[in-house]
């Protein structure tokens, strides 16, 4: 599906895949993989920023996926976030939806709020948040609307 219709089905904290939707060259040609998998790929949706212009959803819209951490010694060292552009030319897909009764926590209230963590339920939210020290984190539960999407649609009819 384009960027603009995942951007507006897609809950936050969905698992979103995106393509270039081109083959997947061989294992030699190493630079060509590597150029390949920048373009297919995978992430949590952690936050949309809608741009609008007008009281429209506008192109200048983006929206953020958490793609991996490294760690060194339990401790996480980077965070590969990708942000696109509703523009994108590239084709994502919903895999997963969060939960229904999974807890997101954002690392504050508002429009420029970032999912740091997706929880299973309260208690578990509320217990990292106390290990974490997010002091102005807002909890958010998943419910059944939210959670609908179709995980496996992710073309739009021709």
């Amino acid at each position: 599906m384009p960027a603009l219709t995942m951007f507006k089905h897609a809950p936050i904290g969905a698992i979103v895949a995106w393509s270039d939707e081109k083959p997947r060259p061989p294992e030699r040609h190493s630079r060509k993989l590597a150029a390949w998998k920048n373009n297919n790929s995978q992430g949590r949706l952690i936050r949309k920023q809608d741009g609008r212009d007008g009281g429209t959803l506008g192109a200048s819209g983006t929206f953020t996926l958490h793609e991996a951490d490294f760690s060194a010694g339990g401790v996480i060292a980077i965070r590969v976030h990708r942000t696109f552009s509703l523009a994108s030319s590239l084709r994502f897909t919903i895999v997963e939806c969060p939960p229904v009764g999974s807890v997101r926590v954002f690392d504050r209230a508002g429009d420029h709020a970032e999912l740091v963590h997706l929880a299973p339920h309260r208690a578990a939210a509320q217990d990292w948040l106390s290990q974490t020290g997010y002091p102005h984190a807002v909890l958010d539960d998943v419910t059944d609307g939210e959670a609908a999407a179709d995980p496996v649609e992710g073309r739009t009819p021709a």
